[in-house]
């Protein structure tokens, strides 16, 4: 594990059987891609494209779009256009 890994498990790529079965929780979820590529399960239900970068030492985020509308594949190829 890296540095910032600590009680994190180590993420595997994601399939679509899984995302459609990833139901609300009471916090947000997510589930990771891998290359900082997340899908965040929020509360009420909705499922969200995200990916986490450093820039200039800060973290950022950026929204691909929402689940089902942007497929598992172009949010890959967003995080790969990079």
């Amino acid at each position: 594990m890296g540095i910032g890994a600590i009680g994190l498990e180590e993420s595997m790529a994601l399939f679509d059987k899984q995302i459609r079965a990833a139901s609300a929780s009471e916090k947000p979820t997510k589930l990771s891609d891998g290359g900082g590529l997340y899908l965040l399960v929020k509360p009420n239900g909705s499922k969200l494209w995200q990916m986490s970068y450093r820039f200039e030492r800060k973290q950022k985020t950026l929204s691909f779009g929402q689940y089902p509308e942007r497929t598992l594949a172009e949010a890959r190829g967003k995080r790969d256009e990079g």
